[in-house]
């Protein structure tokens, strides 16, 4: 059965639907009504354009070329996929995945399968705050560590004073300096095309590329995300009742999901086009981000280093939000209860994610590695978020008639098949020398 949130529903939305009832009004759909419905897609797609996949990106460019573009291909379309499926879970039921787990599945199982998710959102968050800590000490050299406090509790304020909607707002300006920034640096480079574009469709497994490759696919689908865009996909709900309505709902939401994810493409391509013409060319290790800035400068001149650095500034913020918001909605879940930041249980998940993560940055020797590791801790841990999302959203108990249909249910094991035997490859690599 259907369940409509209405606490989730703004006064305006309130009239709207009084106006459904009353005059059997319906909404219009006109040509830039899509906009309305851009916002869910692009805070999904901050998370897969964080710090982590800074490094992951860099480390791929820099030390393999255009070899590992297809990894960025591939993970981008399992993520459409997911993402789409996921949101439609939240459309359909008025439910994130957390709260659906909680209900529908035997505590045992939806206990362990959240508590991981949970360990991956602080993964998350560990690697977000120091992507923005490594920006402060490029920008102003703030050490890392006092770096990494300032950020945290930023990001802590932001969350717990602003509304999702003012949010929603940052996080898109956001996104539109990092996309800029990167136009900016692609801009004073020379990219052999025709390799690009092989790269992007030619899988390639070079000599000990694995555990780059399987950060490449940890920095791009995240078990977080998937949790994430199941609430905040809630925010464009119009009538849960109404057949119609959710249809234009599911088809907006893939154009918004669509559109983001593409967006995320482009950026992670760019970073590593950007690592393969310039360190990778040239023979240059990158270890660490603050040596991919010191690199940058006497290839292209000291505002491409300075841009580089805010851009990251940007995204380590905006993923830090991204992944304090996921951390509440899994642990409101827990509860049966829908993401609140006034709520007890949102603000703890938030707290938990934040705060443990930055604990284990004091504990970090080598932050370029940190992040890297971080990337393919949320790999092995993206099956079991996978399959539980496919377990509920193929089910007829919790969809009703807008469960998977058979192809579409195939499809998703297929994703959760190939991320698995990713995984089943990297620990073989790590013995097999």
């Amino acid at each position: 059965m259907i369940n409509v949130k209405g606490e989730k529903q703004s006064y305006k939305m309130f009239n709207f639907l009084k106006n459904i009832d009353k005059k059997g009004y319906k909404p219009k759909y006109g040509g830039l009504e899509i906009f309305k419905f851009i916002g869910p897609g692009l805070l999904v797609t901050v998370g897969f354009i964080d710090p982590g996949n800074w490094a992951s990106n860099l480390a791929a460019g820099a030390n393999y070329g255009y070899e590992l573009l297809w990894m960025v291909t591939l993970s981008t379309i399992m993520l459409i996929i997911l993402q789409h499926n996921v949101a439609h879970l939240g459309i359909a039921t008025g439910l994130c995945l957390s709260e659906a787990a909680t209900i529908y599945m035997k505590p045992a199982y939806s206990k362990i399968i959240l508590s991981s998710a949970m360990l991956a959102s602080i993964s998350t968050s560990l690697a977000e705050i120091l992507g923005g800590a490594i920006a402060l000490n490029m920008l102003f050299d703030i050490p890392i560590k006092a770096g990494a406090i300032l950020v945290t509790a930023f990001v802590l304020i932001m969350l717990y004073t602003n509304s999702y909607k003012m949010i929603e707002k940052w996080i898109i300006a956001f996104v539109s300096i990092i996309g800029l920034s990167f136009l900016y640096e692609l801009s004073l480079v020379q990219i052999d095309w025709t390799s690009a574009i092989t790269g992007w469709v030619t899988p390639s497994f070079p000599k000990g590329s694995m555990v780059v490759i399987m950060s490449v696919l940890g920095a791009v689908v995240m078990p977080h995300n998937l949790f994430l865009h199941s609430e905040i996909i809630q925010s464009r709900q119009w009538n849960l009742k109404n057949e119609k309505v959710i249809k234009k709902q599911l088809k907006f939401e893939f154009m918004d999901t669509l559109f983001s994810m593409l967006i995320g493409w482009a950026i992670n391509s760019a970073m590593i086009l950007l690592a393969a013409t310039t360190f990778f060319v040239t023979k240059k290790q990158v270890t660490e981000l603050q040596q991919a800035k010191q690199l940058l400068e006497p290839l292209l001149g000291s505002n491409a280093a300075i841009v580089f650095a805010v851009a990251l500034l940007f995204s380590g913020i905006a993923s830090v939000i991204t992944s304090g918001m996921a951390a509440g909605t899994i642990v409101a879940g827990m509860y049966k209860e829908p993401y609140d930041i006034k709520d007890n249980h949102s603000r703890l998940g938030v707290a938990i994610s934040l705060l443990v993560g930055l604990f284990i940055i004091f504990l970090i020797s080598n932050p370029f590695n940190g992040l890297i590791i971080s990337q393919m801790c949320l790999s092995i841990q993206l099956p079991f978020t996978i399959f539980l999302q496919v377990h509920l959203t193929s089910s007829e108990k919790v969809m009703g008639k807008y469960k998977n249909s058979n192809f579409f249910k195939i499809l998703l094991y297929g994703v959760g098949g190939i991320v698995t035997v990713l995984n089943i490859a990297l620990f073989v690599s790590m013995f097999v020398r």
